[in-house]
């Protein structure tokens, strides 16, 4: 089926950034769009829902808020339609449940007719003569193959999870990235042995869920990270300026070798572990210290896994694994492995036709506007818009939910020619060059 209709953009992938950009366009009359997903419904990271999990920014920073604080998509006009803005109000805080966010999200592309679900996007065709790009569109329930016109495209595929290490021949049940932690979590705690790889945040809170019941299930826990240690995210108010507007600005304007070598200096504020949960998870080891017989935890930083296959005999897996700092490796048997081991973004089989028409910083990454439009060689009206792989020319904050309104605000203002919404400036305390 072909549809004649010419849309002023079409979203791939529906992600927190292109549902917020979604409900930023409903009320404009002028633009028009729509936004494909592949899955059967909006899910925000399920298999990281842990109970007792925090979003690690405001509850300021949802899908709107930030750009039109009046728009019926906030979080605070969730609460009420929810009825539940009395137990927020004496809940007392800024920064709000994870499994919270993820349906306030999922509340929201319910109520947005422009956000289509069980349709993946399987090709984009740039045709030269119209100036517009044909999209097209795989039915998951039906099959069937449907042709859509946009004269912008919004890649918000998101990222995928990493798995830096050999792990051939395991199990998916047995050896799974952290991402799908709670699908397998009654397995992990029904066998003897669990390891977690990992710094971030996701490893503790991983590794702290495991501990919590450790000493009734009786499994061995084991933490390893390759990381010098497990070091707490820089959550200081100066610090955290870096995530704004201005530290954008000031990023993207670096040579490309000086970008590189800003986002190796902001290790902390990036990927640090909340200091409340490295509390709780001290606390807790502290306590069951008291007991002699207390179950085996091992936590080892400075080690990194470089292979994981099943044991030569009996169940579980063998780690190979190195002490990089002291030059020694070592063997580590567990039953259980969960890898905590970050996210890549995730780049669709259809953008690879663009890659000769667009400009590269590297082999890896592409060039990247202020305004977040892929640098196309020929001068062409019609932009690709990315909200994928974006630290490297965006900085620290590139994925940030806390900047996400602000990066769907450029993109409004882009296509519509206009300001539509007003983008802040001199948002922060700091100057990040001399003046």
């Amino acid at each position: 089926m072909n549809n004649k209709k010419v849309y002023d953009m079409i979203g791939i992938g529906i992600g927190p950034f292109n549902l917020g950009l979604a409900a930023l366009i409903d009320p404009i009359d002028e633009l028009d769009a729509l936004f494909f997903d592949q899955t059967s419904k909006f899910e925000w990271h399920p298999g990281m829902l842990l109970e007792g999990s925090d979003l690690q920014v405001p509850f300021l920073a949802d899908l709107v808020t930030l750009a039109d604080p009046k728009s019926p998509y906030t979080f605070l006009n969730y609460l009420h339609e929810k009825d539940r803005l009395f137990k927020f109000y004496f809940f007392n805080r800024f920064d709000i449940p994870r499994r919270e966010y993820s349906d306030y999200a999922a509340w929201v592309a319910s109520n947005l007719e422009r956000c289509l679900f069980k349709k993946r996007v399987v090709g984009v065709e740039y045709i030269k003569d119209d100036q517009l790009y044909e999209v097209h569109v795989n039915d998951t329930e039906t099959q069937a193959i449907e042709k859509f016109h946009a004269r912008h495209i919004v890649m918000g595929t998101g990222s995928v999870p990493m798995v830096p290490m050999d792990a051939d021949g395991c199990s998916s049940e047995d050896v799974f990235h952290s991402s799908q932690y709670r699908f397998y979590e009654d397995k992990a705690k029904d066998s003897g042995s669990v390891t977690v790889i990992g710094s971030g945040q996701s490893a503790a809170e991983v590794f702290y869920e495991l501990l919590l019941d450790q000493d009734k299930k009786g499994y061995e826990l084991t933490w390893y990270t390759r990381s010098a240690g497990f070091m707490q995210l820089e959550s200081a108010k100066l610090g955290q300026e870096v995530f704004s507007p201005d530290y954008i600005a000031y990023f993207h304007q670096l040579p490309f070798e000086d970008r590189k070598d800003a986002l190796s200096t902001l290790g902390q504020l990036r990927k640090g572990i909340d200091p409340e949960t490295l509390k709780q998870i001290y606390d807790l080891l502290y306590h069951r210290s008291v007991d002699e017989n207390a179950k085996k935890v091992t936590i080892q930083p400075l080690t990194e896994v470089t292979k994981i296959e099943p044991a030569n005999e009996g169940a579980g897996y063998q780690l190979s694994c190195h002490h990089w700092q002291k030059d020694e490796s070592f063997t580590h048997l567990s039953e259980i492995v969960v890898l905590a081991t970050g996210y890549k973004p995730h780049i669709p089989e259809w953008f690879e036709k663009f890659s000769d028409e667009i400009e590269w910083e590297d082999e890896k990454r592409y060039k990247v506007t202020f305004d977040y439009r892929l640098q196309f060689n020929d001068d062409r009206p019609n932009h690709i818009f990315t909200l994928t792989n974006l630290e490297h020319s965006h900085g620290a904050g590139a994925t940030n939910l806390g900047l996400s309104v602000y990066r769907n605000q450029k993109i409004i203002n882009k296509v519509a020619g206009k300001e539509l919404y007003k983008v802040s400036h001199d948002t922060v305390f700091q100057q990040f060059e001399s003046k």
